[in-house]
């Protein structure tokens, strides 16, 4: 007998209904699969790939040790005593001249004996022909050796004899940075150039004096550089924290540091170093900052009183600061749209993708800041209106049309939305050519630190933290101004016990981009005296 056709209809629609609902778990399972691969093959890629879009410090540990394997090349010629060029058949000073032109030299002759200057023809007496040089450089190692300073007294002879008060006189002698210890100036600088500019955590450095037979401790050395930092570098780092409020352009960054003993925190929580250095507006600072979280009361609270544009990325803890426009950095789009394509399968790669085509309005923008780079701010700014605007008004209909066409949690959707919650910010350089497109000088700035860090690892305490944000913002500072970091750390110590504290324009003198500066800390070569 036959089945009452409702009963069949039923059914079938039911089997339809069964089948849309797999079919629609099908394509979530697949879109998950996918979504799982991409970010397995981004992974990996950031892993063991080499990116042109950030740098690996640990590739660069690993390359430490086998450094002259990598950098040799036996077939490069060493700089010759001058170089022709051809175009204009004319010499010009070769590059070994240009090398060693402010260096010391140490000249050695070597003559006959009177007695051989004989001719071995005749027996007549022989001259000074000429002669034939050889250079070359000589590396003398770090020497210690013992300064004592004797300071003299005077007194009057008939005083002694015939009064009752005799006037005593001491010579004129400066105070030092460091009164009743073995650290000089120059000591100090030194441990804290090799700790701060070349990354020689003080363990090693306690190694290395050991080796030259002074047994001095990693604890001295640590009670030195918070001494150093907290009683004299700190002077100059709160009269650039005074200049940096002047400013109207910032860079700002942040990155995580583990500080061992904070109250009431575990060794494993992590802090953070913030960083805030000036733009293209007049000499460079740059000043670190260290704080327990990574909370928006901490740029608010160290930017209080400056009114401008501070360049950032996409953290929301620079958001709501009073008096501060924030500007976008491109940088990090473009980043984004690169790790999409990276996350792709190998075969789609070079393909013409959706995230290549994102990556390509960025490439655009930036190839139009290069040709801008050396304009005035004012041509940048009339410029970027021509020539930058209609590249971001094409750029802002294709990113909404993508997001309704992509997974939002994908790598493509991660950079459109990232462009896209970011908008306001990123068009935000239009505005004033003295911003600039991206904040790589800050990321550039907060690199050091982040070296550093992989040698050193952790604080021990955040006084610890403390004197290397302030130690970290003088070398900074000073290397951005030209000058030799050891050089100038020497010359703060020199100087600063010897500046009365009421006397601002003291001060002012001995800031890293001062005039009136000696030679040898503007440059790190002294010439031949």
């Amino acid at each position: 007998m036959a089945k009452p056709k409702s009963s069949t209809t039923e059914q079938v629609e039911s089997l339809q209904q069964e089948n849309t609902i797999l079919k629609q778990q099908n394509d979530e399972l697949k879109s998950k699969v996918e979504w799982l691969e991409e970010k397995l093959r981004k992974a990996t890629h950031q892993r063991f790939a080499a990116s042109s879009e950030r740098t690996k410090t640990d590739s660069v540990q690993t390359l430490l040790f086998n450094e002259a394997e990598v950098e040799s090349e036996p077939t490069l010629e060493e700089p010759t005593m001058e170089t022709i060029t051809y175009k204009r058949k004319k010499k010009r000073p070769g590059q070994r001249d240009e090398l060693l032109k402010d260096l010391p030299v140490e000249r050695m002759e070597y003559r006959l004996p009177e007695e051989e200057q004989v001719c071995s023809c005749c027996g007549g007496a022989m001259h000074e022909m000429s002669s034939e040089t050889r250079t070359e450089i000589k590396i003398i190692p770090a020497q210690m050796k013992v300064v004592e300073h004797v300071q003299y007294i005077y007194a009057c002879r008939h005083c002694e004899k015939h009064e009752t008060e005799t006037p005593v006189v001491k010579a004129s002698m400066p105070r030092p940075a460091f009164p009743g210890s073995l650290a000089s100036a120059s000591a100090v600088a030194y441990i804290m150039s090799k700790k701060y500019v070349e990354g020689m955590p003080l363990y090693r450095q306690e190694q290395q004096f050991e080796r030259q037979g002074f047994p001095l401790s990693r604890q001295t050395m640590a009670n030195w550089v918070l001494a150093g930092a907290t009683t004299w570098l700190s002077k100059i780092y709160d009269r650039m924290h005074q200049e940096l409020l002047q400013r109207k352009y910032l860079h700002a960054d942040e990155t995580t540091l583990q500080v061992l003993h904070e109250s009431g925190r575990t060794a494993d929580t992590k802090s953070y170093m913030w960083l805030y250095r000036s733009g293209r507006d007049g000499p460079p600072i740059v000043l670190y900052d260290y704080q327990e979280t990574r909370s928006r009361e901490h740029p608010t609270r160290f930017l209080q009183g400056f009114h401008g544009y501070i360049h950032v990325d996409g953290y929301v803890g620079y958001e709501d600061i009073p008096d501060v426009t924030l500007s976008g950095c491109w940088s990090h789009a473009r980043r984004k749209f690169d790790e999409a394509i990276k996350a792709l399968p190998a075969s789609k790669r070079n393909t013409p993708v959706a995230a290549r085509e994102g990556l390509e309005y960025c490439n655009r923008l930036f190839k139009i800041e290069r040709g801008l780079k050396d304009m005035t701010p004012e041509k940048r700014y009339e410029q970027r209106l021509e020539q930058s605007r209609p590249v971001l008004d094409a750029f802002l209909p294709w990113l909404e049309f993508q997001k309704e066409n992509i997974l939002p949690k994908s790598a493509l959707g991660e950079a459109v939305n990232y462009c896209l919650r970011q908008w306001g910010k990123l068009t935000v350089f239009l505005e004033d050519g003295h911003l600039e497109i991206d904040n790589n000088r800050g990321e550039r700035s907060i690199k050091p630190f982040v070296i550093g860090r992989k040698n050193f690892l952790f604080s021990n305490t955040p006084r610890g933290a403390r004197a290397s944000a302030i130690t970290y913002s003088i070398v900074e500072t000073a290397k951005e101004n030209g000058l030799d970091p050891f050089q100038y750390l020497c010359y703060l110590f020199e100087q600063l016990p010897n500046v009365p504290d009421d006397e601002s324009d003291s001060l002012a003198a001995l800031l890293p981009w001062a005039g009136n500066l000696p030679d040898e800390v503007r440059h790190s070569r002294r010439k031949t005296p």
